[in-house]
């Protein structure tokens, strides 16, 4: 079966992972991750510095996909969990803490919090026969056990960051998701939480994308964007970001 998308229609809706269905960018996982026995860490402090973070990595990740910087890896990854550990804590750390850190971080072993609309939504794709999958560029052992982790199926998993693949957002990673599907890429929406290497990179590879938005980082955007996983059917049939869109951005 499919869902209708703007004068189209999606057989399969492909996920990005952090903080779209499994929170990871949240003050309890940095505080649970460096802080544990506390003292609590600030909350306004904590979302100002994961903002400014994402918004580097965000442009990162871009720069990587249109060559004007080394594609974005695994050790890229590293280095801006890193650079968001020390924006949290306000000043660098010595070598050992912080990969201590970045380790917790992508392996959280507390209770990790959950996104209720996850749950409804997955429900709502297989009661409509419409495949779900993940993109991830988060080690595959760490998707695993985030997903684990939230109560969520292993399975999702269909592209990880683990060399030697292409990783979300090369091109061929979103193709090699929709060929992983048995659904061509413009019948396969996505849905990410970073507007350029997310939503636009998606697009770029021929899938309609939508952007949601839980932290309300992205005010701007006109089209396609959502602030839950409730508003995800009625996003689709409005139509989201097409690879025309994006083309006219670069």
């Amino acid at each position: 079966m499919t869902l209708p998308f703007g004068a189209g229609e999606v057989e399969a809706v492909l996920f990005d992972l952090d903080d779209v269905l499994v929170p990871f960018y949240s003050v309890g996982a940095w505080q649970w991750a460096w802080k544990p026995q506390g003292p609590l860490l600030g909350e306004r402090r904590v979302k100002a510095a994961v903002r400014r973070t994402l918004r580097a990595w965000d442009r990162r990740r871009w720069e990587g996909l249109t060559g004007r910087a080394p594609p974005a890896d695994l050790e890229a990854l590293h280095r801006h969990l890193t650079e968001t550990l020390w924006a949290v804590a306000g000043h660098e750390l010595p070598d050992e803490e912080t990969q201590a850190v970045v380790r917790r971080v992508l392996k959280p072993a507390h209770e990790i919090e959950r996104y209720p609309d996850v749950p409804r939504a997955l429900e709502r794709l297989t009661a409509a026969n419409v495949r779900a999958m993940v993109a991830t560029p988060l080690p595959l052992e760490s998707a695993h056990w985030l997903l684990h982790r939230a109560g969520l199926p292993e399975s999702l998993v269909g592209i990880a960051g683990d060399p030697p693949g292409p990783v979300v957002p090369d091109r061929r990673a979103f193709r090699a998701a929709a060929e992983t599907l048995g659904v061509r890429p413009e019948r396969v929406a996505y849905v990410g939480d970073l507007f350029w290497s997310d939503v636009r990179a998606a697009a770029r590879a021929g899938m309609p994308s939508i952007l949601l938005d839980r932290r309300d980082a992205w005010p701007k955007v006109q089209t396609g964007r959502i602030t839950t996983l409730d508003a995800l059917e009625s996003a689709l049939a409005a139509g989201g970001t097409t690879s025309d869109e994006a083309a006219g951005a670069e």
